[in-house]
């Protein structure tokens, strides 16, 4: 059977209620024909043009914020790539046919974003439904009946939703900024190695407070060794900056008095018991010989470290897996394991904001990863660090903090 021929672009001037798309920009590139009719305005007098441009605020309402809430709506739609539901809002238009005649109006919109081949946000639908009538339901002569008491009562409810609303966001972005602050603070800055090269990068999740949970560290070791970590709190904002730091530092203390990394991340998981929200926090740790050309690790729940040979194939360092701190009731002793490697190997740590995706199994971030190690393997490592962000994070932006230790060997 023949499949029909469908006319999108009639179907969608035919779409019930009020529609239109507009640039990432907010200037409209299409509308409906519910979104003609209803708004009053001509289909040329939108394209082209910038929405609050052409539906301006009531100057003589000095309450008026529909503007403002749409603007930041359609603006986080795009920011996030993720669609954005508003209140019930009022919106006055001013009468095409009376300048300076503004229209009592009550909006239900909805804001969401249009991705591309490359997952970037290229178009925004902008979905309105006109609930006017229904917020005005009116009883007969003598006075409101109780559904425009109820009508009034919910509008009312959702205005507050929506203030609510806004002053979370404003506080979180507060705290997203102080725990940013903090993080950079307990984070090592990046420092020469002798003559080995290295590259370290972290990267907080965009939009939100699932970050500051994550960290690296490099510790010099006696003769030509080199220690080199990294590690994921459960958990997100400055508690978890705060659990991020105390841990980090107790890693890197042991680090300098083990005698291998499965001791050193013992130490660190009796530490972690007495440390509030250290609960299942993965780490992996590798000490690095380049007298003896050896990897030797330990991983305590972590993602596995991954090891780029210099013909362009990689191997991950997986033999030496145990629970994350705290896991276990009793204490015990972790595995430890070594693995050779050739002079102008690679080395890569990360956590897994790198790889990891809500819809996919672990093992296809991990595949991703090795393609892109290898595409990239002539790279420097400040190159291939930036490579590596660049393409396995996602184009919207990545909804977990990642840290990213990258080292010649």
């Amino acid at each position: 059977m023949r499949k029909p021929q469908i006319d999108h672009a009639a179907v969608f001037r035919a779409l019930p209620g009020m529609v239109a798309l507009l640039t990432p920009e907010l200037v409209y590139v299409d509308v409906n024909d519910d979104f003609v009719r209803l708004t009053g305005r001509a289909r040329e007098q939108l394209l082209g043009r910038y929405i609050f441009d052409v539906f301006p605020e009531n100057p003589h309402d000095s309450a008026a914020a529909g503007m403002r809430e749409t603007r930041e709506s359609m603006l986080r739609a795009v920011a996030t790539g993720e669609r954005d539901t508003m209140a019930v809002l009022r919106y006055d238009i001013e009468d095409a046919e009376r300048p300076g005649h503004w229209e009592e109006h009550f909006w239900s919109p909805v804001n969401a974003p249009v991705l591309g081949a490359d997952g970037k946000v290229t178009l925004l639908v902008h979905r309105v439904e006109e609930v006017t009538e229904l917020i005005r339901a009116r009883g007969g002569p003598g006075g409101d009946s109780r559904a425009r008491v109820l009508e009034a009562e919910l509008y009312t409810r959702a205005r507050e939703l929506q203030e609510v609303n806004e002053r979370l966001r404003t506080a979180h972005a507060r705290e997203r900024e102080v725990a940013l602050a903090l993080q950079e603070a307990l984070l090592p800055a990046p420092r020469p190695l002798g003559h080995h090269q290295a590259a370290v990068r972290y990267r907080p999740a965009v939009g939100a407070l699932n970050v500051c949970g994550d960290w690296y560290d490099l510790v010099d070791l006696p003769g030509e060794r080199l220690a080199v970590a990294v590690g994921d709190v459960v958990g997100h904002g400055l508690a978890a900056a705060c659990v991020m730091g105390q841990l980090r530092s107790a890693l890197s203390a042991a680090t300098r008095v083990a005698d291998g990394p499965a001791r050193a991340l013992e130490a660190l998981g009796l530490y972690a018991r007495s440390v509030d929200g250290a609960e299942s926090t993965t780490a992996a740790t590798t000490f690095i010989d380049w007298d003896s050309h050896t990897l030797t690790y330990s991983s305590a729940g972590h993602l596995p470290p991954a090891l780029l040979h210099p013909d362009g194939t990689v191997s991950f360092l997986d033999q030496a897996t145990d629970p994350p701190l705290g896991a276990s009731p009793e204490h015990a002793s972790r595995p430890e394991a070594t693995s050779p490697f050739d002079e102008g190997a690679t080395l890569v740590l990360y956590t897994d904001g790198l790889i990891e995706r809500r819809t996919e199994d672990i093992d296809t971030g991990l595949a991703r990863l090795t393609d892109a190690l290898t595409r990239h393997r002539h790279a420097q490592p400040e190159d291939l660090a930036d490579a590596l962000l660049t393409e396995l994070l996602p184009p919207t932006g990545n909804a977990d903090d990642t840290a990213l230790v990258v080292i010649r060997l």
